[in-house]
């Protein structure tokens, strides 16, 4: 290709109606595909840590729930440490791989993760971050995946000095903390409106 030819960003395409299809068939009823649908369970009997549930709705801007939306999150295992950090125990993960994927529900919109309450990370300067829970959301409409956190209204002294949080004024900080409320964490994603979820760039 010729140097002075420049090269061009291909157009953004949305999530699709087919994202159930290829990511959870057996959420649409298509079998035979996998025997479950990857991300579903990520917890296993041997799993070290707290067991939550973290419930959830993601709302438009007109505040109607996001019914083909597909949430992904990813997080730190009860000790801190991300799934293949620890190189020297590779044993250490216990079932556990910190990562799961869960359609709304096509009536409510809603989701629910059943996982264990991470241990905190450290920032890039070093500072221990307060146990938080990192989020994508995928829909038909959107054209780059969402990433946002999910930190704990239980937490409230790490919180408080989390790096992330204390970037961020007092009231957009609390669209990211998930309330406990008969033994599960809620948190409502606003896509927009006065309510907006803070997202991040990946």
């Amino acid at each position: 290709m010729p140097k002075d030819i420049a090269l061009r960003e291909s157009p953004s395409q949305t999530a699709g109606p087919y994202v159930h299809i290829g990511c959870v068939p057996n959420f649409v009823g298509i079998s035979g595909v996998y025997p479950t649908d990857l991300g579903s369970a990520m917890i296993g009997k041997n799993t070290k840590g707290q067991s939550i549930k973290i419930n959830g709705c993601v709302f438009d801007g007109d505040g109607e729930p996001l019914r083909d939306a597909m949430v992904e999150i990813w997080q730190a295992d009860a000790d801190g440490l991300y799934y293949g950090q620890d190189s020297e125990n590779p044993n250490s993960h216990n079932e556990f791989i910190g990562w799961g994927r869960q359609p709304a529900d096509l009536e409510t919109g809603r989701f629910t993760f059943e996982t264990i309450k991470p241990g905190q990370v450290a920032f890039a300067d070093g500072q221990l971050q307060a146990p938080h829970v990192n989020i994508w959301i995928v829909a038909r409409g959107i054209n780059l995946g969402l990433s946002t956190r999910v930190y704990f209204s239980d937490e409230e002294a790490a919180n408080a000095v989390d790096p992330v949080l204390n970037m961020l004024a007092q009231n957009r900080a609390e669209t990211l903390i998930a309330k406990l409320k008969d033994d599960e964490y809620r948190i409502d994603i606003h896509l927009q409106g006065e309510q907006e979820t803070v997202f991040f760039d990946a």
